[in-house]
């Protein structure tokens, strides 16, 4: 196995789909035992919402699509032990697993609110028939973020639900105003993977134990992520160069301008793993649309969610970087450090506000030079 890589990029493939069984499939989800438990559990009598609840990188998309796989082949039974059966079997839970199943339909809003035009098409998605499988699920991402209407919407579809549909609502968490609708849902909970699982299963595909450390650190708890940092030669310059930032800070905003530049290049480049897997996925798709029509395949729905898997892989970077940064203020406010304790700890606050200002998507350039300018320089006065 090419280290950082899951193992389903190594699994066989037919038509380029995985070859997957039941314990194959959830193997994607990473240091949620009690969770996937729960789930195998219940897709042997499914209903009809699922709420699962946990933070970004926790496994609730791998969850979500390991489900639905085994929905899809039949709730993992062994079938009639035919060849053409387990290939079926095999194909959906592959399908599933990489998120290009015809029935497996993610719902993402493409702002900061789950709206009632994506609500709707919740609805409309669930009342459609199926394609391969004998249901569908629907995955709606972000729920905790639905507007009153468009919770009100959702509200009265998992209420009267299509018979054939199985809603699986993705979220962060519960607001209160949501509560009425996760009250009609399952809930199952997937709290943050620790590092150490996340270290432990990049060394089971290959990662060297230290390297493995410094990557699910990075990571901050997400598998996902950290496969990409792995087969990402630039990541411990990125590191460096965000822990440098203290140093090179001289009050200018010469200096700034530059390193800010430096920083968003560096974001760019780090791009490239992920761009990568895109164009991978596309080719699978490519190969899926020639040997089995367009229709159902998704490739609307694939490009979206490259946009948004780019989107949040930024955010991730910076965030990462700020943690970085943050770190090495803290390091310069030992008592024995460079700089004064008092003006490293105001600046790791400063750093804490602009990471928090990412969830309102600003504009890179300006919130990393408004917060460089305010940081100490190297040469506090």
């Amino acid at each position: 196995m090419t280290a950082g890589a899951s193992f389903v990029d190594d699994v066989p493939r037919m038509d380029g789909v995985p070859q997957l069984d039941d314990v194959a499939l959830w193997a994607t989800v990473v240091g949620q035992g009690p969770a996937v438990a729960l789930l195998r559990q219940a897709a042997a009598q499914p209903v009809h919402a699922y709420l699962l609840v946990g933070p970004p990188g926790a496994g609730r998309t791998e969850a979500a699509r390991a489900f639905a796989g085994t929905l899809f082949a039949g709730n993992g039974l062994a079938g009639d032990g035919s060849a053409g059966v387990d290939f079926e079997r095999q194909r959906h839970r592959g399908l599933a697993a990489i998120g290009q199943h015809p029935d497996l339909i993610l719902v993402e809003p493409e702002g900061r609110s789950l709206l009632v035009a994506d609500a709707e098409r919740i609805t409309l998605e669930g009342w459609r028939s199926p394609i391969e499988a004998d249901r569908k699920v629907i995955v709606v991402e972000r729920f905790d973020t639905a507007e009153p209407a468009a919770a009100s919407s959702l509200l009265k579809t998992i209420e009267e639900p299509p018979a054939s549909a199985v809603f699986v609502l993705l979220a962060e968490e519960v607001p209160d105003e949501h509560v009425t609708i996760a009250s009609r849902c399952v809930r199952v909970d997937l709290p943050p993977v620790p590092d150490q699982m996340v270290a432990d299963a990049l060394v089971a595909e290959g990662v060297p134990a230290a390297r493995a450390d410094e990557l699910a650190t990075a990571s901050a708890g997400s598998i996902v992520r950290a496969r990409l940092l792995a087969v990402d030669p630039a990541f411990l310059g990125r590191r460096d160069t965000w822990h440098s930032v203290p140093e090179r800070l001289d009050g200018s905003g010469a200096v700034v301008a530059v390193l800010v530049a430096e920083l968003r290049g560096l974001i760019d480049e780090a791009q490239g793993p992920l761009e990568d897997r895109h164009r991978i996925e596309l080719e699978v798709l490519t190969e899926h649309e020639e040997a089995f029509g367009a229709r159902g395949s998704g490739r609307r729905e694939m490009a979206d969610r490259h946009k948004r898997e780019i989107r949040r892989h930024r955010d991730d970077e910076l965030r990462f970087g700020l943690a970085t940064l943050a770190r090495a203020y803290l390091a310069r406010a030992v008592p024995d450090g460079p700089s004064p304790t008092e003006a490293c700890l105001m600046a790791t606050e400063r750093i804490t506000e602009a990471t928090g200002d990412l969830l309102r998507n600003p504009n890179e350039t300006l919130l990393l030079q408004a917060l460089f300018l305010d940081l100490p320089t190297a040469e506090p006065a």
